[in-house]
């Protein structure tokens, strides 16, 4: 065989082997489980809201279960991919810990004051029992993306919305600033400007280290909101850790 016929093949074999080793999940159900969640307002707030006994009954958060905890995360080859299959992990993780708990008025129910809700088991991923906790410290905080922060939904009032699609490795930048933009635009969640003072959600104050990469918590929401006068900022808006229901 000819010798260029020879490295075309294997550049073409490399290629192929490649190709199967990078691939994200197929979210197809957890897509129809997104589509079921809709805009409202509780306790004031608007958010997006979840009818947990609808997508426990009709089996579709299930399937995107089983879709997401059958996926081989090997397959995940680069950063982007690992972030948003993670992300769509928690959210789904997070809607399945209230769903099996249901009804409940807050998912910290589900937990206790010696074994919070985050400690406990949520899945199977990798064929790894995990827990959400696991999932948002040992694997997306090192990551140093504090955007995740307005991406990952613990099922409450007050969490960053979920968004009517999952994150994908091809977009994931463009949802992660659109996910920030909502937050900060949503005064009931994310950011009020009252009496000369810029108040923001506790998630700034929690993971306040986490946004350093972007110059610290006030440069960050300047990079998105920058229109803001200069004013004292603090993070103390109510946080509302009741179930985002209907």
């Amino acid at each position: 065989m000819p010798i260029e016929k020879t490295l075309i093949l294997m550049l073409c074999s490399l290629f192929l082997v490649s190709t199967v080793m990078a691939k994200e999940p197929d979210w197809t159900n957890y897509q129809t489980v997104l589509t079921q969640i809709k805009v409202g307002v509780k306790n004031k707030i608007a958010l997006m809201q979840v009818d947990y006994l609808a997508i426990k009954n009709n089996g579709s958060l299930d399937k995107a279960y089983q879709q997401l905890s059958a996926f081989n995360v090997e397959q995940l080859s680069n950063r982007q991919q690992k972030l948003a299959f993670y992300i769509n992990a928690y959210n789904i993780l997070a809607l399945k810990m209230v769903a099996d708990h249901w009804p409940t008025e807050s998912i910290k129910d589900v937990g206790g004051l010696f074994s919070p809700v985050w400690d406990k088991p949520a899945g199977v991923l990798a064929g790894k029992t995990v827990t959400l906790g696991e999932i948002e410290h040992k694997i997306l905080r090192p990551m140093a993306e504090p955007r995740i922060h307005l991406a990952i939904v613990c099922a409450s009032v007050s969490c960053p919305d979920l968004r009517n699609e999952p994150y994908t490795a091809k977009q994931l930048d463009d949802q992660l600033d659109d996910q920030t933009r909502r937050f900060l635009n949503n005064q009931g969640k994310g950011l009020r400007l009252e009496n000369n003072v810029l108040r923001i959600s506790k998630i700034f104050d929690w993971f306040e280290q986490d946004f350093k990469v972007y110059g610290g918590v006030a440069a960050f929401i300047k990079r998105y909101k920058t229109d803001l006068p200069a004013v004292k900022i603090k993070s103390n808006l109510n946080y509302d850790w009741n179930v985002n229901s209907k």
